[in-house]
């Protein structure tokens, strides 16, 4: 068995109870259906697609839900002619859920059925109020650190200054 104690760490944190219970849930109810495969992808730092295989599966057969920091998938086949007559069936036509737990300010962007292959693209959309920023100094107004101008911006500012 293979489980974390957190505690420790539950000790000296403040505000980490549900990334504390999500990893402690997710040891205990490790799913071990692997169906239907999938992959989850790093596009770019807030760029993120979830790729899952639903071959078989029309557009109409599957529900995407996107909930406060979760992503539920599911599929549910129509039951169709049951008057076909199988020699083998190794196509899985069965129904599934798949749950992804998502970071804080993950959204759903956009969502894609082609060649079986169902894509799922996130964004995490971090909001200006939390982004880094710098404070100001003698009353001069504050900028976020990404619209703070390069060093080589500001050497060729002073010199425009000092002229």
């Amino acid at each position: 068995m293979n489980r974390n104690d957190f505690t420790p760490y539950r000790r000296t944190t403040v505000g980490f109870d549900r990334l504390f219970d999500m990893l402690e849930n997710a040891g205990r109810s490790a799913q071990s259906d692997n169906y239907p495969p999938f992959n989850i992808e790093r596009i770019s730092d807030d760029r993120y697609s979830i790729t899952i295989a639903v071959a078989g599966f029309a557009p109409n057969e599957i529900d995407i839900t996107a909930q406060q920091n979760q992503l539920i998938l599911r599929g549910a086949k129509d039951d169709g002619d049951e008057s076909r007559d199988f020699l083998h069936m190794g196509i899985a036509n069965r129904n599934f859920e798949r749950r992804f737990q998502l970071a804080d300010h993950i959204r759903v962007e956009n969502a894609d059925l082609e060649n079986g292959l169902l894509t799922v693209e996130l964004l995490r959309e971090i909001p200006e109020a939390l982004k880094p920023r710098k404070i100001a100094i003698n009353g001069v107004t504050a900028t976020t650190i990404e619209d703070e101008p390069a060093d080589d911006d500001r050497s060729e500012q002073s010199h425009v200054r000092a002229a």
